[in-house]
């Protein structure tokens, strides 16, 4: 089963959602800010894509966060530590597909992926 990793009221995940929906993709969703994420899984993630394809630099809470917090990220465990406090720092959605992982919405690479 396809696992999606998001939040709900984020306008990507939203529309990597409707596209799933609309292309008949069942999966199951993940909620970070209910349910968090592990240290494990983050390790997972970093272990196949490397840690700085999910941290997501760009968004609001990167920009918010202390100079002196984003100084501190020297290590990838740091990375990783600061990632599970502030799953909103994670580049949504997160999908997994048996071996597939996939940060973000590009309806060109989910079409390709999921043959639609």
């Amino acid at each position: 089963m396809i696992k999606v990793y998001g939040i709900t009221n984020c306008n990507t995940v939203k529309k990597a959602l409707d596209w799933l929906k609309q292309n008949q993709v069942d999966y199951e969703f993940h909620d970070f800010k209910k349910l968090g994420v592990s240290a494990d899984k983050l390790q997972e993630w970093d272990a196949k894509a490397g840690y700085e394809k999910f941290l997501n630099k760009q968004g609001l809470t990167w920009k918010q966060l202390d100079p002196e917090v984003k100084e501190s990220i020297k290590t990838k465990e740091d990375a990783l530590q600061l990632v599970q406090q502030k799953t909103s720092m994670i580049k949504r959605p997160v999908i997994e597909d048996n071996g597939f992982l996939f940060f973000g919405f590009d309806e060109s690479a989910y079409k390709q992926h999921f043959g639609k």
